[in-house]
């Protein structure tokens, strides 16, 4: 079983940044993946960005040049870097942890979800 807790989140203008933090514990595998999934009201949780063990990333379409995900820290945690946030990015914001190689589909493990709202 792995714990995720999430810090970051809020109310932020259209233009400005934010950075998500997401600290993973318990029976955390050597291989595994870290993303994070978004939701807006009305529509289906999708993918952000992903990372593995090894670092390769993913991204969607949609943050391409302008989210970073990356790994750091002294414990298994995982940030997201969101720059020049659009209001589009207003949703609930979510971290998973899988086991494995996989980038294309969620663990079991989620986090608290945080909201990202942005305005115009």
């Amino acid at each position: 079983h792995v714990q995720l807790a999430v810090s970051g989140g809020g109310l932020v203008r259209a233009g400005w940044s934010l950075c998500l933090a997401c600290a993973a514990s318990g029976s955390i595998f050597s291989i595994n993946v870290m993303g994070w999934y978004r939701q807006a009201p009305g529509k289906q949780r999708e993918l952000v960005a992903a990372i593995t063990s090894g670092g390769g990333t993913n991204y969607a379409d949609f943050v391409k040049g302008r989210f970073t995900i990356s790994r750091g820290g002294a414990k298994n945690t995982v940030y997201l870097q969101m720059n020049s946030l659009k209001p589009e990015d207003t949703a609930v914001y979510y971290c998973n942890y899988r086991r494995g190689n996989s980038y294309y589909s969620p663990g079991d493990s989620w986090g608290q979800g945080t909201q990202v709202t942005v305005s115009s």
